[in-house]
């Protein structure tokens, strides 16, 4: 899977010197687009994504040697996508009004990968809530080895207790800003946990920057659309 910068999720960082916008959001260039002719030469099956979430997307894709295009937003915003219904109800609102708005987060994965963070109310999409929250890493999936003292491996998150993180010979600038992503997303499907003293875990919402495919579904279906209702359109 070729992957451009728009794409949801996690992405690769810019070439070269980090450059930010004046949102805080990296900068991508021409060294960044990548050269499908050369990728096509290699001769193997290849699906392209980011940005190619349209019917003349999957067009030019298959034109320049792709086997197809791989799908993130349009699917993400179906009915039976598993999103919590809340949520995908005012990002769909957010879409009506034109109001949706994805930023690349260079701090929110622990990864320290940059990582799309869809802007919706009352999720730690805001910087308060997601200060709000009690920092705890215990679902762990992105945690990274290390060894310790003794020569053992240990493991560790900048998102967890910054003490803990530090503790374990992290470095306390790799903690700021950081989110849970691990009980984000699970809390983004209805599996969000609730602690024993009454805090409830909050969502953070990752989609595609581009965001043209799903306005135009959108007119086409105002009440929203189900999975085949994308492939439909996509395909058409």
């Amino acid at each position: 899977v070729v992957e451009g910068a728009t794409a949801g999720g996690h992405s690769a960082p810019p070439r070269g010197k980090l450059v930010l916008d004046e949102r805080g959001e990296p900068v991508y260039g021409p060294r960044d687009e990548v050269d499908l002719s050369a990728i096509a030469k290699l001769e193997l099956p290849f699906w392209v994504a980011g940005g190619s979430g349209t019917p003349e997307g999957l067009v030019a894709a298959r034109e320049a040697g792709a086997s197809g295009i791989q799908v993130g937003t349009l699917f993400a915003l179906s009915e039976e996508s598993g999103l919590r219904e809340d949520l995908r109800q005012r990002l769909l609102d957010s879409l009506r009004e034109d109001a949706l708005h994805v930023r690349n987060d260079i701090r929110a994965s622990s990864t320290g990968f940059p990582f799309k963070v869809a802007e919706v109310a009352t999720t730690a999409s805001d910087p308060d809530i997601l200060e709000e929250r009690p920092r705890l890493c215990d679902l762990g999936y992105l945690r990274v080895p290390f060894q310790t003292e003794s020569g053992s491996i240990g493991y560790r998150c900048p998102a967890e207790p910054v003490d803990v993180f530090i503790r374990k010979g992290g470095d306390p600038e790799e903690t700021e800003g950081r989110a849970c992503l691990c009980n984000a997303l699970t809390t983004n499907v209805g599996l969000g946990q609730t602690r024993k003293d009454g805090f409830e875990e909050t969502p953070l919402v990752t989609l595609g920057a581009d965001l043209r495919g799903p306005k135009r579904l959108l007119e086409l279906h105002p009440d929203g659309w189900t999975a085949a209702e994308a492939l439909a359109w996509l395909t058409t």
